[in-house]
């Protein structure tokens, strides 16, 4: 296991692919959605399908971490845990991970990298949503700024607000679960995900709401890291985007254009957990996964 600050890289897998995968998980909420469990577990499926599996936990920032944005969780967190790996990893991004694998992808050679439900092009989100999530940071950028970090409940408030009536679709469905049954704990355990994880550092979330989603630049090719354009289009390695056209959080106009692209029609979430990912997401992207090496 290696670390980085906060920041660790889990082993899931057997050693025995030409290349390592990293699953790399978005800053909001804990990564455990992708292990979420026995049954859920995009990570087990692909330790079981044979892939060297690694899943970034970002951890929680400290106070000392206040200043370190978006380009600082690539440049001082994740690339310095890839760089133990024996050798270079595919990268596998979902939501705002996928936004941090294409950074470290134009600052470092990867032999792939694919993205799962990952926001780049910001002017694919309705204006409806632009509007709340403005109005959303200029309300709370003040108090983030003197605690010097992003509280999960501002980032909750926003995506409760995008959708109001999924929520209540959401708890219906709950109620006609059986007790006991697969699907009952499933969705207690996305609930607890979901209401759960670190808050986002200050400089990470002022990226995050004016860099991206106000000003766009990574859709506009204006992201640097480290002096250096962030650029989908240069990538020099299979790239795959796998967007779906019933996400409210990451809609698939949002998604980056990469080499390929793959279009589901589950939701944000239920595309890594819910009953038929295991189908329509985790199979393929293992086939992909082991073409390319993995």
């Amino acid at each position: 296991m290696a670390s980085a600050g906060p920041a660790r890289l889990l082993h899931h897998g057997a050693e025995n692919a030409r290349f390592p995968v990293v699953f790399i998980p978005s800053l909001i909420n804990p990564p455990q959605v992708l292990n979420l469990s026995e049954s859920r577990s995009l990570l087990r499926h692909m330790a079981a399908a044979g892939h060297d599996a690694y899943l970034v936990d970002w951890g929680a920032p400290t106070a000392e971490d206040a200043k370190l944005g978006l380009d600082g969780h690539v440049t001082e967190r994740l690339l310095p845990m890839l760089s133990t790996l024996r050798r270079p990893p595919i990268l596998v991004g979902y939501c705002l991970g996928g936004s941090l694998a294409l950074g470290a992808a134009a600052i470092r050679a990867f032999p792939a990298i694919a993205t799962i439900a990952s926001p780049w092009q910001f002017d694919g989100f309705p204006a409806a949503d632009h509007d709340l999530i403005g109005s959303l940071w200029q309300g709370a950028r003040a108090m983030c700024e003197r605690i010097g970090y992003v509280p999960m409940e501002v980032l909750q408030s926003g995506f409760w607000a995008m959708d109001p009536a999924r929520t209540i679709r959401k708890y219906a469905a709950f109620a006609d679960a059986h007790a006991g049954s697969d699907a009952e704990r499933a969705f207690l355990a996305v609930e607890d995900w979901a209401n759960g994880g670190a808050p986002l550092t200050f400089a990470a979330g002022r990226d995050l709401f004016e860099t991206f989603y106000a000003a766009n630049d990574s859709g506009h090719g204006r992201w640097r890291i480290d002096g250096r354009v962030v650029n989908p289009d240069d990538l020099d390695c299979p790239s795959l985007s796998v967007v779906s056209t019933s996400d409210r959080i990451v809609p698939a106009a949002a998604g980056p254009r990469l080499r390929e692209e793959r279009s589901l029609s589950l939701g944000h979430v239920g595309m890594v957990v819910g009953g038929r990912a295991r189908e329509m997401l985790w199979e393929p992207l293992s086939l992909w996964l082991s073409s390319h090496g993995g």
